[in-house]
């Protein structure tokens, strides 16, 4: 049960913009049990919204194969995000143990959610984005590493600040995103076949509720940014933090 129900919570955080490292750590904690404990899991479910990206956004993939400049966006986004998250790793890591930190990182993203309603509709498309784009869009993405902060709802705000359209900035965000997610599966590669060996059944249920409920997330954010409603999730974390700073001690 437990594989299924970390598949779910991951599958929608993880595309959601309230912070998938997050809800890990405020689940945790409700289920009192350490994050070591089911990072492995958690891992697992990565292979599964890693596959919900690339099914989602493949026509969208195989377009911008075509076009240098923005693979050499996508280039300078993940090298500027694999930077901070390597010069910043332990400090990162140790905050998983810290869920107040976290409630404080919540509550920050919750600002960024909120202010998204007092942007302007941008119309640049994501063939229009530039190298200013990409270095913003890296630096946004890396600090996501920290706990709390939501790498989906500080990405797309870092692009709808810069006037891109919410379509293209709902895409651009995810795709440039695979990079990293597909080097973060490849880093922890041995403790995704260590859980597999041990627990075959619980992984590929943990992995494809994870690829389904990251469907479901993936559409419903669309839908979400399109309209620019984005801030009604910053309303959200709002009372997750207030809520975390109050039952945690």
């Amino acid at each position: 049960m437990l594989y299924i129900i970390l598949g779910i919570i991951q599958g929608l955080t993880e595309f959601l913009p309230v912070s998938s490292s997050g809800h890990l750590v405020l689940t945790s904690f409700i289920l009192k049990i350490q994050v070591s404990e089911i990072l492995p899991i958690i891992i697992i479910c990565h292979m599964g919204t890693l596959l919900a990206v690339i099914c989602f956004f493949f026509r969208d993939i195989l377009d911008l194969f075509k076009d240098l400049v923005v693979l050499s966006q996508v280039a300078v986004v993940t090298i500027v995000t694999l930077a901070i998250a390597l010069i910043g790793r332990d400090f990162f890591e140790q905050l998983f143990q810290k869920p107040q930190f976290v409630c404080l990182a919540l509550f920050i993203t919750a600002i960024f959610l909120i202010l998204t309603s007092r942007l302007t509709r941008g119309r640049r498309d994501i063939f229009a984005l530039n190298i200013k784009d990409a270095f913003w869009l890296g630096l946004s993405q890396g600090f996501s590493v920290i706990p709390g902060i939501s790498r989906s709802g500080i990405t797309i705000f870092t692009l709808l600040a810069r006037g891109v359209d919410p379509q293209a900035a709902f895409k651009f965000s995810f795709i440039a995103g695979i990079p990293v997610i597909l080097g973060s599966f490849l880093w922890e590669a041995k403790k995704i076949g260590f859980v597999f060996d041990n627990h075959p059944a619980g992984s590929w249920l943990a992995l494809v509720t994870s690829f389904i409920f990251g469907l479901l997330g993936l559409y419903l954010l669309k839908r979400v940014v399109k309209r620019l409603k984005i801030h009604y999730f910053g309303y959200y974390l709002l009372f997750a933090s207030i809520w975390g700073f109050v039952s945690i001690k």
